[in-house]
């Protein structure tokens, strides 16, 4: 796994791209995806949320190909609990899988639970260490002053 700072969006079109989610499910059967690179996700393709609802309905709290190269990866089970360690640890082995079998040779995600999930990056890092090669880069926002 590598770590650079860079936009997520800034690798679409040219990598896989990992939102990280959450299981809840709304009345109309959208995934609710309030915040972060979730919701950054629902506001540029507006059939998503709709579309991770049923697969989440379907099979439940686990990563998803979404299509157009973004792939969800669950972190928690409701935007309205602090994202869980085991969850991520199982989303990576999961990711992991799908890209042994898809064969993808790069896989861009954010640092899951981090930003507006709260966790710390040196509670999540080792977890992902354990699990993603060198095909997985982590972003990271870069500051205001490009450092």
């Amino acid at each position: 796994m590598r770590e650079i700072k860079a936009d997520l969006w800034d690798w679409h079109n040219r990598a896989v791209i990992v939102i990280t989610t959450g299981g809840q499910v709304d009345r109309r059967g959208a995934a609710v995806m309030l915040r972060g690179c979730a919701r950054q996700a629902r506001d540029r393709f507006p059939d998503l949320a709709l579309h991770l609802g049923a697969l989440l309905k379907a099979a439940g709290n686990v990563v998803h190909e979404l299509g157009g190269g973004v792939v969800s990866f669950p972190v928690e089970n409701s935007p309205f609990e602090v994202p869980d360690v085991r969850l991520i640890e199982r989303s990576c082995r999961q990711l992991r899988d799908l890209t042994d079998r898809r064969c993808w040779p790069l896989v861009v995600l954010p640092r899951p639970g981090c930003g507006a999930g709260g966790l710390s990056w040196k509670e999540v890092q080792p977890v992902l260490t354990r699990h993603l090669d060198d095909r997985f880069v982590v972003v990271c926002q870069p500051n205001k002053h490009g450092s």
